[in-house]
């Protein structure tokens, strides 16, 4: 099981909603969605369209990014949304643990009567915190998301699957740049392995990674100088790869559409003898228009589908 680490901006709430759309009732991939906008107008129309085409997913009620990185700023629309609390069997309702909401947590589960509730360490668990054992063994916990770091520690690893939680791994796969125009210095990295070993040499329930984005939380900025297109693909039979397909003409920040041709006409190629996923045929397609260019935005959604699309067809 699948469960992508996603930010509830524009472009990945349009990525969910179309892959929801063309995949009904998969249930390999339940998305991890961590709101970024006090004002919820998209994220309920998202949840909308997610519910209705049964991608089940995980909202975090307690979010610290974006609007909410602010100690007053509470995200409290979740609990007045009538599809969600009438749908309480087809969400998952997840917490980012902090020692210090450790009461908020706890209080919140009681106060609205929650199940099967997800645990996020976004970093790896402190086998010596009692407050954090004292969330994950509560009754109402399901699921437990943590980042065990590139050496998995095996007694932390026995002591969660002794808990009889749902176990789940959180990997940041990917290498993210300062400047888009360094991505052309290593073209091909490798993403990851875990779809291929989670189950057998890791002995867990899950994976969790965030997809081909950066971990760390970015607004929109300006125009880049260079275009990079990011898509994963599967190299053999055992691994992940993601292939950067970068701009040329990288000497300022105008014609960015000519940009975008630079780097789109490099899948093409690239992907002749692979498969390609829907999200792949149409960034091909959208290279060889001359108005083509569908903007920075597009682009991250087209990256996001491409690797929920390669991760189903696994």
């Amino acid at each position: 099981m699948y469960y992508p680490y996603l930010r509830a901006k524009q472009y990945e709430l349009k990525a969910l909603r179309e892959f929801s759309e063309a995949h009904k009732g998969q249930n390999s991939i339940t998305p991890i969605l961590e709101p970024v906008k006090q004002q919820p107008n998209a994220l309920n129309i998202a949840i909308a369209d997610m519910l209705s085409n049964g991608l089940s997913f995980a909202l975090i009620l307690n979010p610290q990014d974006g609007d909410f990185k602010h100690p007053t700023v509470h995200y409290d629309a979740w609990h007045q949304n009538e599809e969600l609390m009438g749908n309480k069997d087809k969400w998952i309702p997840a917490f980012i643990y902090s020692n210090c909401k450790f009461n908020d947590i706890l209080s919140s589960i009681d106060k609205y009567g929650l199940e099967n509730v997800m645990i996020i360490f976004r970093t790896c668990m402190d086998m010596d915190d009692t407050n954090a054992w004292t969330i994950v063994n509560n009754p109402h916990v399901g699921y437990v998301v943590n980042s065990f770091g590139s050496t998995i520690s095996r007694r932390l690893r026995s002591k969660l699957r002794e808990t009889g939680k749902q176990i789940i791994r959180l990997d940041d796969c990917f290498k993210s740049k300062v400047r888009n125009a360094d991505y052309a210095l290593v073209t091909d990295e490798l993403f990851s392995e875990e779809p291929f070993f989670y189950a057998e040499e890791g002995s867990l329930d899950g994976y969790s990674d965030y997809t081909t984005l950066p971990s760390e939380y970015v607004e929109g900025g300006m125009l880049p100088y260079a275009l990079a297109i990011h898509l994963s693909y599967r190299r053999n039979e055992e691994q992940l790869y993601v292939h950067h397909f970068v701009s040329d003409s990288n000497e300022s920040n105008s014609d960015i559409r000519g940009k975008f041709r630079e780097a789109a006409r490099k899948v093409a190629p690239f992907y002749e003898h692979k498969n390609q996923t829907d999200a792949v045929r149409e960034l091909i397609q959208k290279a060889n228009d001359p108005d083509g260019y569908p903007g920075l935005g597009y682009l991250k959604k087209l990256s996001i589908k491409n690797h929920l699309e390669l991760i189903l067809s696994l």
